[in-house]
Order: structure tokens, then sequence, then C-alpha cells
């Protein structure tokens, strides 16, 4: 299959230049699109066939569900079979945005596309390329990131093109991605809302909203839980993995700094080179070994722009093993965390005594 790239400058198209790919969409093709999160896969979320091509060209287990992006909140009673007064009210706040609800689905929805659940989880997203390629299509879209299944997910069109090339229909490169981490989903079909994945839009945000609000256990857990039912995208399966292993250092900054340094000397005499995911902060720190810079403490949003694009630099260079800073101190850093943790696959080495954590 052969790949078409179409170019779009987010802050000066028109319509024109969406009508191939929105003609894709309704013909049951695949297009990658840029959003404000990350980029995503889209397809027909009506069309089975389609759902189940995204989970081909991604290689996603089946039972991983995808998230349905709309343009317009009316969207909701028709995907959704019941919709709560909480939904309408996080709509008003955050959309269009960086936030994915979960509701209990219509019957106009295929399981393929839920991953065989009776809910299903819907996004608007405020990026104008997404959102108008959307609104042209006349469907509602089906889309995870734009990714080969574990693999970190795509903020440029580079990143698809690198995983995707050659198993979609086409590919509309609109820049990076603004916030670079996926969407916050909360389910809303329990008496609580959950937290099923932390995101831009904190837990105090949405707390403003709703009042009461919790995290999942699975969200907050530092171990694997491959036995969990994926309620939403990214809760079971390994995710985000450079190829090589990456490891998460947590400790006081000197100690974890000295701690990564000695393990790049170790490294370097057996021949093995060693990347370190570093920050503006600490980088010049760093004595040994191939150090990138993800972004700012002082900045937790230059942080999760750069977390993926510097997750797949260290594959361009040959790196035998990752070491990274640990991140949790603000509500963003939580989501930072969660996608760290599911790329090292939980791997974490622990500097601190029990009594000093």
């Amino acid at each position: 299959m052969k790949t078409e790239l179409v170019k779009i400058n987010r802050d000066n198209f028109t319509e024109e230049e969406f009508s191939f790919a929105a003609q894709c969409l309704r013909e049951g093709k695949l297009v990658a699109f840029p959003t404000e999160t990350v980029y995503g896969l889209g397809g027909n979320a009506f069309d089975a066939t389609a759902s189940a091509r995204i989970y081909e060209a991604k290689g996603r287990p089946s039972d991983n569900p995808l998230i349905v992006h709309i343009a317009e909140v009316s969207a909701l009673a028709e995907l959704a079979s019941e919709v709560p007064e909480s939904a309408y009210a996080l709509a008003d706040a955050f959309w269009p945005g960086p936030l994915t609800m979960i509701l209990k689905k219509s019957d106009k929805v295929p399981k393929t596309t839920t991953g065989g659940l009776d809910t299903v989880a819907i996004r608007m997203p405020a990026d104008p390329v997404a959102a108008t390629l959307i609104r042209l299509s006349g469907i509602y879209v089906a889309a995870p990131s734009a990714n080969a299944s574990g693999r970190p997910s795509t903020t440029k069109a580079e990143h698809v093109i690198e995983d995707l090339d050659g198993k979609i229909d086409v590919i509309i490169d609109g820049g990076a991605s603004a916030i670079g981490l996926e969407s916050t989903i909360v389910d809303l079909t329990g008496e609580v809302p959950l937290i099923l994945r932390p995101g831009y839009i904190s837990a105090e945000q949405l707390a403003e909203v709703l009042g009461e609000v919790r995290f999942d256990e699975a969200v907050l857990k530092r171990s694997a839980s491959e036995n969990i039912v994926a309620k939403a995208p990214g809760m079971k399966y390994r995710h985000y993995a450079p190829k090589a292993p990456l490891y998460i250092v947590e400790g006081k900054s000197e100690e974890v700094i000295r701690y990564i340094n000695a393990e790049a000397v170790k490294n370097a005499a057996e021949g093995r080179i060693t990347g370190i995911l570093a920050t503006e902060e600490t980088k010049k720190s760093y004595t040994g070994g191939m150090v990138f810079c993800v972004g700012e403490r002082a900045n937790a949003e230059s942080i999760a722009a750069g977390l993926f694009d510097t997750l797949r630099s260290f594959d361009e260079t040959g790196v035998s093993v990752i070491y990274s800073e640990s991140f949790a101190d603000n509500p963003l850093g939580t989501a930072i965390m969660n996608r760290l943790l599911k790329a090292a696959g939980y791997h974490i080495i622990r500097l601190q005594k029990d009594e000093d954590i």
C-alpha cells in the first residue's frame, strides 16, 4: 500500500486541502492526523471493518478500546445510551480539548471500536486540523495514537511515517502536537467519576466541575497490571517503550546523578552506550553516556511535550540502556510518570530508604 502524505499548515489552511483525507475516511480507509495531544490514527467509528484495520495496522490488541473523536457536543446523544449531566458539564468546561469521557455506548457503536466493552470513549479535539477533518468527513472518527503498538506515541508526522508508512492510506502532516501526552480519561459510568488515564486536564481541575473524583486503582499502581480489563486505552499493556531497556531512577537529585554517572562508567567499560533522559536543570551534571534533555522541571509542559520525541530519539543512537530521572511533583507530573512507568515496564531503581520516601 502507498501511503499518501498531505501537508497542512494548521495556522493557514483551506477546507479544500482536507477533501482527499475526508473522502478516505468516508470510504473506510485510515488517516493519521495531528491533535493537540498526539497524532491519531483515524477510521470510521461506525464501520467495524475500519476499526479492525486500525488494530491490524498498529498491531494493537483487540481488547484495547479506541477513542471516538467528534466535532459537536450533540454527538454524545448518538454515541451514548445514557449521557449524565456531568458529561455536559465537563464538555462545557474542557471541550474542545484534551479530555476523554467514558459513557455507556449506544447500539450504533460496534464493539470492534470499543474493544468488546459496553462503554465508549469520546473526545472532541481542539487542534484545528483534527477538528476540521472530523467535521468535513461527516463521520465520527475512532482514533488511537498513530504509532505501532507498544512504541512511544507520535507527536510528529515523521514518527507516524516511521511506524505506519505503507500500512495506512493517508498521513496528514500538521506539525508537532502542542501538548505531547494523550488526553485525560475519566469514566462517568459509575457512582463516582474515575480517572482511568491522567493527562493535561488534572484531577484538581476535574474536581472543580464534578466535586468528588478518584483515580482508578490501576492508574496509581507502580507495577504491571496485565490481568486487568482495559476500560480505557493505555491501562493494560506496555506502552511508549523505546528499543533499549529503560529504567527510572528515584531519589534525591544529587544521588540520582551520582548513580547514573557511575552506571555510565561501568557500561562504557563493557562497550555499552548509556542513554540518559535528563532535564535542563541537570543535563550538565552528567559526565558520561548520551544525554538527552526532555525539558525544564520548572516548566512541566515542556517535559510533557518533549517526552515521546525524546524516547524515540534514543532509538537513533544505538544506546544499550536508558536511565531516566523521575517526575511527580505537580499534577502534570502524574501524567508524565504514568507514561514513563509504562515505557520502562515499571522498572524502578529506588535510591531512598523507605523512611525517606
